[in-house]
């Protein structure tokens, strides 16, 4: 076992947990919180800072390199979490919140920037619409709190207590600014103003703002460029004329081009030079099958070298494969044998890095190397408990669709398995935008445990493949989002993968519902269907739920799900007489991204068609549970609901503390 003191900040939240019998599934390695989410190093080196997942929120601690021991730390109130953080400076961490009503909710941005020293003093809220202090950052008039939400764009070059936040107004289609943030006092300076609506913002490496992107009410996306500090906005693309997304993403080392992300008619998105003095745009990095899934910049600075992509296994690519920056990442790459490789942050003078290495078994381990004595050293892993070798495998797929439309996702078989095995066939949530990476995933892993393959495709409208891809999901709720994952079910029987007498379907959020659609449209093809926090009344989602009460909710509703008229005949409540193997549904009281009336009226018509059914409630959960002795129940009850169907393993009764 490796140790880490940042497990201390955790470990308070957690229940003393049992051991198991051999003879069943021991759910404690599955339920346990990883030690931290994500960690960074600071400028000088001589710290660490780290998000800590809690039942119901995220802190972020602070940790000594030289002792090795928390420093300070930073605990938000219940269903907060600290969603991003940054080193400003070598003493001092600005960390932006964010809300979310169980574990399985999308976090909501709230627009605060909380700062504090690394020895935990000085911690204040800067900006936000729970500012107290009477500072004159906070204020546009001496008894006024202005009320704006703030995003961090980037640090100032040469100016420690500074960096540039994007302002948004608190209004419905607002026009964003930039301001100049002195992170010890808050007070606030604007030097930018947006030439369009809900623009976020990108600098130079002179600190000077130079791009602007964003969309009014007509969801229309629009890049503008200007040259130089005050001179006059130029539009250099409009989505109506272009048909692209273009997104500015730096500069190089020299200044003279800037790189672009661009959307394609077809194919996965590319990366594009950009010189602004001939406005001649190069691609210089495209993936065939996926997307840029982050860039990769130089150690020690803002300039980016190249891009991580996450497709059958994650790979690296640089604009300059013979580069000083890519032999540093393929000497790491061979280093750790074919683990993902990707370096989260470094000292400012980039001899110290922070490496990150993960793999469809493994969580992650977290590496400082030194770039000058070629050296690595094992700093923390992110789930200590877990051991790689004896987790299942992963392997990528693909295959087409009825349709042809190329398809790809990911096999988790249990280890030791041979032939064919009883299957969970898992959809993602969603389902626009997200997707399955191939990365551990602690429910695949759970379910393998137990004796099951897992399934999880990355059906049509999921993200990473490219803009096309993803509109071909628009208003194919029950249609062809749900053929590919038939498709997929049948692919991996006429392959040898599943045991086609024993397959069940599972999912959570829009996977609950694509799991109940499964069972009704395919009566055949599944023994059982269990949803978990489930839509399923698709209609009731234009009036009852968060989605329709945000700004471009009901535009997001109606483009992308469907006319409240039509959606009727592909909701599983309406459509429960179909299904013809036992089901079970859970659901939070305080769900508001998927309201637990979904669920209760999933139930009643499951019952009102004879359709055997059991259900998990709890008034004071959300969209996913948080609270652990929920979590054992919740998943004790899934194992039990699946074994019945397909005969694998139980979880382990859970013993006395």
């Amino acid at each position: 076992m490796r140790y880490s003191t940042l497990a201390a900040l955790a470990a308070a939240t957690l229940l003393c947990l049992p051991v198991a019998t051999a003879t069943a599934v021991d759910l404690e390695p599955y339920l346990k919180r990883d030690s931290f989410t994500d960690i960074k190093l600071s400028p000088g080196g001589e710290y660490y800072a780290a998000t800590v997942p809690m039942e119901d929120r995220t802190a972020v601690a602070i940790i000594s390199r030289a002792t090795n021991k928390i420093e300070g730390s930073f605990v938000p109130p219940r269903n907060n979490h600290a969603s991003s953080f940054d080193w400003v400076n070598n003493e001092r961490v600005l960390i932006g919140l964010a809300e979310k009503f169980g574990s399985l909710d999308e976090p909501r941005p709230t627009g605060e920037l909380y700062a504090m020293n690394a020895n935990g003093g000085r911690g204040e809220l800067l900006v936000g619409y729970r500012v107290e202090s009477q500072g004159p950052g906070t204020r546009i008039q001496p008894k006024k709190v202005e009320p704006v939400a703030a995003f961090l764009i980037d640090s100032v070059p040469q100016q420690d207590r500074s960096v540039l936040i994007a302002v948004w107004p608190f209004s419905e289609d607002p026009f964003t600014r930039v301001d100049k943030m002195d992170v010890a006092s808050g007070r606030r300076q604007t030097v930018a103003r947006s030439p369009v609506r809900r623009a976020d913002f990108v600098s130079d490496l002179q600190g000077e703002v130079r791009f602007a992107h964003g969309a009014g009410s007509d969801n229309v996306n629009k890049l503008y460029y200007r040259e130089a500090k005050g001179s006059t906005w130029k539009l250099i693309n409009d989505e109506a004329v272009t048909g692209r997304v273009e997104s500015a993403q730096g500069f190089s080392e020299d200044g003279k081009l800037a790189y672009l992300r661009v959307e394609q008619p077809n194919g996965p998105d590319a990366i594009v030079s950009w010189d602004p003095l001939t406005d001649a745009r190069v691609e210089v990095l495209r993936d065939p099958v996926v997307d840029p899934n982050q860039l990769i910049f130089r150690p020690g600075t803002r300039i980016p070298v190249g891009a991580l992509f996450l497709g059958d296994k994650p790979r690296t690519r640089f604009f300059n494969e013979q580069s000083a920056d890519a032999r540093l990442y393929r000497s790491l790459e061979a280093a750790f044998g074919g683990d993902a490789v990707f370096i989260t942050s470094s000292t400012r003078d980039g001899r110290h890095v922070l490496v990150e290495t993960w793999s469809g078994r493994n969580p992650g381990d977290f590496y400082i190397f030194d770039t000058v004595e070629k050296k690595a050293d094992h700093l923390i892993s992110r789930s200590d408990w877990v051991d790689p070798e004896k987790n299942a495998k992963v392997q990528a797929f693909a295959f087409k669709a009825r349709d042809g439309m190329p398809l790809h996702g990911y096999l988790t078989t249990p280890a030791g398995a041979t032939g064919r095995t009883p299957m969970v066939v898992m959809p993602h949530g969603g389902p626009f935008s997200v997707f399955d990476d191939g990365s551990y995933d602690r429910e695949s892993q759970l379910l393998a445990a137990a004796g099951y393959s897992v399934l999880q495709l990355n059906f049509r409208g999921s993200g990473n493949f490219g803009r096309s891809h993803e509109a071909a999901g628009a208003k194919q709720w029950g249609a062809a989002m749900q053929d590919d994952v038939t498709d997929a079910t049948r692919w991996a029987i006429e392959n040898g993968h599943a045991d086609a007498s024993r397959i069940c379907i599972y999912g959570a959020s829009y996977g609950a519902y694509a799991a109940l659609m499964g069972a009704a449209r395919e009566p055949g093809l599944y023994k059982c269907a269990a949803g978990y926090v489930g839509v399923y009344d698709l209609p009731l989602m234009h009036t009852t739920g968060d989605i329709q009460q945000r700004g471009s909710g009901e535009t997001y509703l109606k483009e992308w799900i469907g006319d409240p008229k039509t959606l009727g005949a592909v909701s599983p409540v309406n459509l429960a007489g179909s299904i013809k193997v036992p089901v079970f549904l859970a659901a939070g009281g305080e769900d508001q991204r998927a309201p637990e009336q979904h669920t209760k009226r999933m139930e009643a018509a499951l019952k009102k068609a004879g359709v055997p059914v059991e259900s998990l409630y709890y008034p004071t959960e959300g969209h996913g549970f948080y609270t652990d002795p929920h979590r054992r129940e919740y998943y004790s009850k899934l194992l039990a609901f699946l074994s019945r169907s397909l005969g694998g393993q139980t979880a382990a009764a859970a013993a006395q503390p």
